[in-house]
């Protein structure tokens, strides 16, 4: 557990970075701290390894108090990862991975064994390990300063906005990335973010922090949304917060119905009305949505992928309500393409099953 405790830090020209922040991060969680800039985020998650000494107050990690512990010896069992990923340009990405364990006195060959497994646990190739950082891309960059934070196997993870310079598709893909890596080894993470919807999406707790580096908040992601403090918190949160409270909303029981198909192989002989009907290959999953017209364009000589429309975002078991709307409101049918584990098509959901669970949850 990482906690802090009547923690200020005070600037010599009296600037208040963070004031009175008392907050525990419990265990094998992962907690974002998320705020506008200079609001004493990032300045508090780097108190926990010592990068900065708070002006008064302890923070402690485990029951003792880091003041009393040597910086190196904390830092070395502390992974870090920073904006840009932070590798050593010189090295190549295996010795970059391998750096903390030799620094731990492992031997050099041993560390660059075990970075072999850090990189495919993150999801980078092995093929990548001779290259250098210039030769990667941005996310293979990130996923390089992931693994390297790993190599050790620290018990605790700070990340100081490390995903903000990439693209947002590659953003997406390295949060999905996080909440695997934390459902495979239960870290306790802290996260710096500016993020909020980044935020709601990794975190166990979010805190909220204001300006003055004051804690607005400190809440469960679905208790953040439901209930903000102040409005500096709605505000932070802003526009679209019932739309995000959907995805704490359970659709293990959401109807899943009957939708009109037809087999891809059949599609030239099908007689179908003026609206939509699912196209569905020959092994059960979607192709897409097809109406008259698109049949008829079909029979012309154009292409069947060139005649159906796309079906939109799926959705899949154990998915929540907000990707239920989702499937619903992205389908040109207006009805989301449920699917199993197999990805084989099983029927439909409707928006307005999707509005009536809600009431249903809230007055439950």
């Amino acid at each position: 557990m990482i906690s802090f405790e009547d923690v200020y830090q005070v600037y010599a020209d009296g600037t208040v970075a963070v004031d009175n922040l008392n907050l525990e991060v419990p265990e094998g969680t992962l907690t974002v701290f998320v705020g506008p800039s200079g609001c004493g985020k990032t300045t508090s998650m780097r108190m926990i390894n010592r990068m900065v000494e708070p002006t008064s107050g302890t923070v402690k990690v485990a029951g003792a108090d880091v003041a009393g512990v040597d910086p190196v010896q904390l830092r070395l069992g502390i992974g870090y990862v920073i904006q840009g990923a932070g590798l050593m340009p010189h090295q190549r990405v295996i010795d970059n991975v391998a750096t903390v364990p030799v620094l731990k006195g492992q031997s050099r060959r041993a560390a660059r064994t075990a970075a072999y497994g850090v990189l495919e646990r993150v999801g980078l190739d092995a093929k990548l390990a001779g290259r250098y950082p210039a030769q990667l891309s941005g996310g293979e960059q990130q996923r390089v300063g992931v693994a390297r934070a790993l190599a050790a196997d620290p018990p605790i993870l700070l990340m100081d906005e490390p995903f903000s310079a990439v693209d947002s598709i590659v953003r997406h893909e390295l949060q999905g990335e996080i909440l695997r890596l934390q459902a495979e080894l239960h870290k306790t993470i802290v996260f710096v973010t500016h993020d909020i919807d980044e935020a709601v999406r990794l975190a166990d707790r979010v805190a909220v922090f204001g300006p003055g580096g004051s804690l607005q908040q400190y809440e469960e992601p679905g208790r953040l949304l439901s209930r903000p403090a102040n409005d500096f918190v709605s505000r932070m949160i802003g526009a679209g917060r019932g739309y995000r409270c959907l995805q704490f909303l359970d659709a293990t029981q959401l109807p899943v119905r009957g939708i009109d198909q037809v087999a891809e192989s059949a599609i030239a002989d099908a007689q179908l009305r003026d609206t939509w009907t699912l196209v569905v290959k020959a092994d059960g999953a979607p192709l897409g949505w097809i109406d008259a017209s698109g049949v008829a364009k079909h029979r012309s000589g154009a292409s069947l992928r060139d005649s159906v429309t796309s079906v939109g975002s799926l959705f899949r078991p154990g998915a929540n309500l907000s990707q239920a709307l989702d499937a619903a409101l992205s389908s040109p049918a207006t009805i989301g393409v449920a699917v199993d584990t197999a990805g084989k098509v099983i029927g439909g959901v409707h928006a307005g099953d999707v509005l009536a669970m809600v009431e249903s949850q809230r007055q439950g």
